[in-house]
């Protein structure tokens, strides 16, 4: 049986361009930023057009080898979960067709693999929400009994569920560097006291949904991580990318 993605993802050279060129594919738009998956490019002074491209990061690192199809790939998940989880919390879609804000021949550049979003205020932090003690946690645990300066029971595995989630916080990188966890004592003095008891509840809430929703599909969510930015009313709004591998 086909997967139902074979039908509308194709991955193909020959029928999906590649953004993993140096050079900025879009000519229309000012590209405002290059992150080490996606270009940024303004629209006008209230949006901007997020692409996907096919650049691989792991590890905070940019490989030179792209993967065809992957910038398509992680903008429909993201799309997907907005959706799923905007009863929960405001995201930065605007809802219009990124195809609308570029130029005829530079619209088969984006189709599938760009979202036109709002532009936000960027809090400084990653919002880490963890389920298990696993990857960057599980050093810290072995070592310390903690996680991000939490304290966790005795005897956990990497494969021991929480008995409810955590929020443990880290900083945001620049490309070519990598992000470091923060205590929560620290995200206070970031952005304030009660903006960071929001950020966590935030967080835990979307994850637990997210989750719940997972495992209805057989799937695990050890954990995962989100951003967020503030809107021109101080709202806190669900931004970039969610739930993607």
């Amino acid at each position: 049986m086909r997967h139902p993605l074979n039908a509308t993802l194709p991955v193909t050279s020959s029928t999906l361009p590649s953004f993993a060129a140096q050079e900025p594919p879009l000519g229309s738009l000012p590209l405002v930023a290059r992150g080490k998956v996606r270009d940024i490019y303004a629209v006008g002074h209230d949006r901007l057009l997020m692409v996907a491209s096919d650049r691989l990061s792991a590890f905070d690192v940019v490989m030179k080898a792209p993967v065809p199809g992957k910038g398509r790939l992680l903008t429909q998940m993201s799309l997907f979960w907005f959706d799923k989880l905007a009863p929960l919390c405001p995201n930065h879609l605007t809802g219009a067709a990124p195809e609308s804000v570029v130029a005829p021949h530079e619209r088969r550049l984006v189709e599938g693999r760009a979202m036109l979003v709002r532009r936000l205020t960027p809090l400084p932090c990653e919002a880490v929400v963890r389920g298990y003690v696993a990857g960057s946690g599980w050093k810290e645990y072995t070592a310390h009994g903690t996680v991000c300066g939490q304290a966790l029971p005795p005897g956990l595995t990497m494969t021991t569920p929480l008995a409810q989630p955590i929020f443990t916080p880290a900083s945001k990188a620049a490309v070519g560097d990598h992000d470091e966890n923060i205590s929560f004592a620290q995200l206070e003095a970031r952005i304030g006291a009660a903006r960071a008891a929001e950020l966590r509840d935030a967080s835990i809430r979307l994850y637990e949904a997210a989750r719940a929703h997972a495992a209805t599909r057989g799937v695990v969510l050890a954990d995962t991580k989100f951003e967020f930015g503030l809107d021109a009313d101080g709202r806190l709004t669900l931004m970039d990318e969610v739930l993607t591998p």
